[in-house]
Parts: C-alpha cells; structure tokens; sequence
C-alpha cells in the first residue's frame, strides 16, 4: 500500500468512526447528557466496535473535537414581517408526508451538522416556503421575499434546503440566478449538485457520477438544464439538448448567471417553448401549468434597478420609466409565468429595502421588492461575523473583538500616495517597494502566517482540509499579475531556504519571532473570549511545525482568480486538499467561498456599506482554527469595518422591533446609520432614500449646551 493509499485508509476509517459515535450520540433523547465526557465515551465505543478483527490506531482528539463541535451549536430563531394578502395557507404535516428530496438533503445535512442546525435549517426553510404560494393552487398568484442572512454565513444550504422542499411540494421549473462570474456560477451549481440533484453534471446533460445526497436517498429523476462547466451556463444551444423533457414529470433547475445574453435566452426558451397561453389584455405570451421558482442569490448585486425617474413630480408612475437591463429581464421572467414566486437572498440588504413601490411597468410587471415578507435569518452560534470580527460598540468602548486583526502601516504614504500599493492607482500600476518589485513586510509576515497556520492546521488532524490565503489589493487585472509574481517568489525562496536547507536558519529565526510574538499569545486570547465548547485546541510545539514546514510549502500554489486567469479553486477534486495563495479582485469580492480561508491580506478600498462587507470573506466558520486566522488590513478599513458591524446589528435590531410589532414590509420604516465617509450603498440605489437628521434611538439631536470659547466656536463647535 503506497503513502497515498495509507492516508486515504486513515482518512476513511476517521470518517466511519465520526459516523458510528454519531449515531450513538444521536440515539441519546435527552440532550442535556450530550457532555464532552459522554462524547468521548461515544467515541471509545466506535473504536471499539472496529477493532473486533485487528487494532486501529487513529487520534481519538480530533474525532471528540469535531463531534463536540458539531453538538455543541445552537441557532437563535428567525424573524419575519410578512403580509398575507391575497395568500392562503396550505404548508401542513399532510403535505409533507412522502417529501423524499428534503428528507434526503436533511441526511446528508446531519451527516455534518449538530442537530440543532440541521433542525434551525428545518424550521427557516418551512417558514420561507409557507409563506410562498402552494404550487397546486390553479389561479394566478405572485409572492416575492428577501431573507437576510450573513456573510459567509451558510446562505447557500437554506436555499439548498428551500428549493427541496419547493421541489416536493411541486414548484415546477426553479431558477437560480447565481452572481455574475462564471466561477461562482460554477460554485453555486457544484453545491446543488451536491445538495438537490444527487449527480454530477455532464456537457450532454446526461446524470454523472452520484455525489452528496445520493448516498442518502435513491435517483429522483431530477434535471439540470445546466452544469458545473465554466460555458455550462444556459444558452440556445443547451436548450437543444432537453427539447422532449418536459418539467410536469420532473423539476428543472437553471443555474444562470445575472448577464444580459444568458437571461435573454432564457426569456426567449421560456416564451417560445414553455409558454402555454396568451395574456389577453397585453398579448404576453404566458406559462399558466408550471408554477416558477426564481433564488435570486445576492439579490442586492446587479437585481436592483438603477434607472431613474420611476415617479413624476407628482409622485405618479411615469409612463416613460425603464428599468435596467438586468432588473428589467428578471422581472420579464417572472411576468411570463402566472404563478410564480420570487425569493432574493442577501446579507446586506440595504438597497432592497429601498426599492420604489411603484416601479412596475406592463412589459416587466412590478419591481423586485419584497412585499411578501423579509425573514431575518440567525446564524449558528459557531458564526464568526462582523459583530464577533470587531465587537460591538458600548458605553464602555468596544468591546468583544477577536485578537485577529493586524493593522498595515506599509503599504503606502498617504502624504504623496507613492508605494507598493496606494488607494487610488490606475491599471499600469506597478508594485514597488522601496523602489524593488517586491512585496512590503506586512505581506511578508502575512504569507508566513499563513505558511504557519497551516502547517499547525496539519498538526492538529486537518491536513485533509483546504487551507486558504485571500490577497486582494486591486481590481486591475495587470497589477494582479504583478502581485502574484511577486508572492510566488516570496513563496519560491521559502521553499528554497527550508526544503533546501539554503539559509534555513535566518527565515526560521524569524518565523519563530513570529510564533512567539503573535501565535501563542493570540490563540490564549481567543480561548478567554470563547466559550467551553469552542475553546481552541493546544498548539503544538515548536519543534512539530518545523518538522512539517517542508511538506507544507511544496505543496502551497498561488493562483490568480480573475476574468482572464485559468487559474480555478476547484475545491471539489476528490483527496486534494488544496493549500493556495489566492490573488485576486472582483472574483474575490463578492459570493465565492474561500475554503477554509485562514489569513486574508486586504487593503482594496470602497465607500458603500453593502460592497465593503461583501469584500469580508473572512467571515464565516473556522471550527478547530480560528485562532489561526488573521485579517492584514489598513488602521481606516479597521474603523470602518467596525462602524459597518455596529449599523449591520443595528437594522437587525430594527428589523425584530419592528416584525414583533406586525408591521409589512410596505409599512417597514427603515433606518440606517451614516457616517461621515462611507455611504449605504450605490446613490442611484439609493435614489429613493432621504437624509434625515436622528439619533439611532429614534430621535432627532438638538444642541442644547455650547462653547463659551470664542476660539472654539470659530472652529465650528460640534453638540455636546
């Protein structure tokens, strides 16, 4: 048995083991017994049943580590404003007697998850599709939603979820509109693939190999009208392929991207094969026998019209209003069916909430906003967002903010904008430091961070998992290349000097500078602000990371990730766990999940609330390593990002006062806190906002006391 094939065996038996002690665990009703100590007897017990024939040797630790874990997670409850005009309701336990789509999905969930989470999962996705329409009901109807999640936060297994569901109650034809890059488009199809389909896509369409819910649950003869391929997205030629198939024997699933030539196919294919009756008022052509179900993923990113003049001065409809492009070919889609409901999903939902009511027009129907309801989704208690990223702001100051934040202080001179990186550069920038094409010492430390994390991630049992580093400084593809050039040589004579032995010992002189100053004294701090359950694992000694550093620098890559690499993070090949430095931009900024993303080196600067914290990949889950991570940025995005964690906790906070007090999201009065720099997001998103003067609590300000110094009150005294 080759290396290989001994980690593979290891790695398998790893797993069995997790399946057995969780099934005991599982068996167990009263939750409260579910201790550490009750888990590791668990775990013992699975050992043992698989060493009746010969002794296994595997490291017990991380098997109790991870199922403590997974058992150790709660989630808060949902809250929802809805208005149920013209809705009737139909979700009840008879409907969802024979679900097998769901009940597959929610296997495969607690194949991974606690409990709790699979069961949150369960109650978020009953609430979002009850207040959807049932799709046996004949006449016409039109429900369109937003849930509001969080970054990184698990958006795509709710929908996941929602669209099984959907698919067992019979919603027909269900449409995913998945960002607007063909990686995440990718991404978004690998993963309902996995979660919904039960195979993976081919390029004639045909059912490929069997993955993630099949191994729970038998073929459901589901059909994908696209595929994981990077041209594998809707397009006339794709159409070709399903011309006999029709959706009333199976649902269909479109995973398309928010581009103009794919979403106009796509009306097109639905008017001239699908449509199955004329509108009789307006001569539309109409889909009345298959109701339609549009996920609308980062429903805030392209979805939202920008065009102007929706009202007159009068505040009327004017008749000579058009949206955008891809506002207008979305609402198209939805106005070809009569029974159709439409669910946005977002974590930063600022320029949904303003979108002008009265935006409808004959040939796409009314706007996008969610009349239906907006669901404000609770996250794990595992989530690291923004709140735990930066803390809260109090009385006292801040307070509760991880120790993971390092502040540049490199990476430009703010006096004449001159350096390796300034804010404002243009696209035949290059990247110089002290005059040398090389990176500045932050991104120095920054890459051996990394190269540190990962080699203690091997140490404590995760080596089998992706390591991830996010290099994202500019959106110009040609200074990227830059970039990564110059990382691959920081990376190139690391594995020179350690693989080689050549000066091996001046770069671990300072890697264990490094370990002193920042590893040990960070995971000590990360254990005080963690609870029992999440405590952090031990380091391990300094003399173990040595061992291993060589393995892990031969096998980290660095990748460019942008609209003309070829670069991919095909994280879904079988048995590789990938360990790679990913420089990129707009690819990086938005949807696309970074696997186990441990340091990220970020000095792109934006203005708008909603982009900013979309940048933020950092946020998410990192069960066993999350003293490992670390986020390099510049001391004002610091500050910003902890002015947008206060106003993004706030609007929740608004939001839950005001569903408790029944209010629909047409009577949702909505405020969000400004800032002297920054802005909500997009002016033209925002065109139908306006500015008042009030205190977050409601209030307006009134200068009651002033200055006696003259001085003073000549430099425009401020309220007190």
């Amino acid at each position: 048995m080759t290396v290989s094939e001994e980690d593979a065996a290891q790695n398998e038996l790893i797993e069995n083991v997790i399946a057995t002690a969780q099934r005991l665990i599982r068996a167990e009703k009263d939750k409260s017994k579910v201790t550490p100590g009750y888990i590791a007897a668990k775990v013992q017990k699975a050992v043992d049943m698989f060493t009746e024939d010969e002794p296994i040797i595997i490291d017990q630790q991380v098997v109790i580590s991870i199922l403590i874990q997974r058992f150790s997670h709660w989630m808060g409850k949902s809250t929802t404003m809805k208005d149920n005009t013209n809705h009737k309701d139909w979700l009840n336990a008879a409907r969802k007697t024979n679900w097998q789509y769901w009940r597959r999905y929610q296997d495969f969930l607690e194949s991974k998850l606690s409990d709790t989470v699979v069961e949150g999962i369960d109650e978020a996705t009953d609430s979002i599709l009850e207040l959807l329409e049932d799709p046996q009901r004949t006449d016409s109807w039109d429900r369109r939603g937003l849930v509001v999640g969080h970054v990184q936060s698990g958006k795509t297994s709710n929908y996941s979820g929602l669209i099984c569901k959907a698919a067992d109650a019979e919603y027909k034809i269900i449409i995913v509109l998945a960002g607007l890059h063909n990686n995440l488009r990718s991404q978004t199809q690998m993963r309902l693939e996995e979660s919904f389909l039960g195979y993976e896509t081919t390029l004639d369409r045909s059912p490929g190999m069997p993955i993630g819910v099949a191994e729970f649950g038998g073929d459901l003869k589901t059909h994908s009208a696209t595929t994981r391929a990077d041209n594998g997205d809707f397009s006339k030629a794709i159409a070709s392929h399903f011309q006999g198939i029709s959706p009333e024997a199976r649902p269909w699933l479109f995973v398309v991207k928010k581009q103009k030539t794919v979403l106009t196919a796509l009306l097109k294919w639905i008017q001239n094969r699908v449509a199955d009756s004329t509108d009789s008022e307006d001569g539309r052509k109409l889909v009345t026998k298959l109701p339609l179900l549009v996920i609308d993923d980062e429903a805030d990113n392209a979805s939202v019209d920008t065009g102007e003049d929706i009202v007159d001065e009068n505040g009327l409809p004017n008749e000579e209003y058009k949206p955008k492009t891809i506002n207008s070919l979305i609402r198209q889609i939805l106005h070809a069916f009569s029974r159709k409901a439409y669910v946005g999903y977002t974590a930063t939902p600022f320029a949904n909430i303003f979108i002008h009511q009265k935006g409808s027009t004959k040939k796409e129907g009314p706007d996008l906003f969610p009349k239906a309801f907006i669901i404000n989704l609770s996250a794990p208690s595992n989530y690291v967002g923004p709140a735990r990223m930066f803390g809260r702001i109090t009385k006292d100051g801040r307070q509760g903010a991880l120790p993971l934040s390092r502040k540049i202080l490199d990476d430009y001179d703010k006096k004449t904008l001159s350096g390796w990186m300034p804010p404002n550069h243009k696209k035949t920038h290059e990247p110089l430091y002290e005059g040398q094409e090389t990176v500045p010492p932050s991104l120095h430390e920054a890459i051996h961070s990394f190269v540190l994390a990962s080699a203690v991630r091997e140490l404590r049992g995760q080596g089998k998992q992706h390591s991830s580093m996010l290099i994202h400084v500019t959106r110009y593809v040609d200074v990227q290349k830059h970039v990564r050039v110059q990382v691959e040589e920081v990376v190139r004579r690391m594995k020179q000097r350690i693989i080689r032995g050549t000066d091996s010992e001046t770069l671990l002189v300072q890697l264990y500078k490094l370990w002193e100053s920042d590893f040990s004294r960070t995971r000590d701090e990360v254990a005080k602000l963690s609870t029992n359950e999440e405590q952090p694992p031990v380091l391990p000694a300094w003399e173990d990371v040595v061992a291993v550093l060589p393995n892990i620098l031969h096998d980290i890559q660095v990748r460019s990730i942008n609209g003309t690499a070829k670069d991919a993070l095909d994280y879904a090949t079988p048995g590789a766990a990938l360990k790679v430095i990913a420089v990129g931009g707009d690819k990086l900024a938005r949807g696309l999940t970074l696997e186990g993303l441990c340091v990220s080196y970020f000095v792109r600067t934006t203005k708008m609330y909603d982009t900013l914290m979309q940048m933020g990949r950092w946020f998410g889950y990192r069960p066993g390593y999350l003293d490992l991570c670390r986020l390099y940025t510049s001391p004002d995005l610091i500050k910003w990002f902890e002015h947008i964690a206060d106003a993004s906790e706030e609007l929740r906070e608004e939001f839950d006062f005001m569903a408790e007090a029944k209010l629909t999201p047409e009577q949702y009065g909505l405020k969000v806190k400004s800032h002297e720099l920054l802005t909500v997001t997009s002016p033209l998103k925002m065109r139908n906002s306006e500015t008042l003067s009030l205190t977050y609590s409601g209030t307006r300000p009134q200068t009651i006391l002033f200055r006696r110094d003259a001085d003073v009150q000549k430099k425009k005294s401020g309220c007190y």
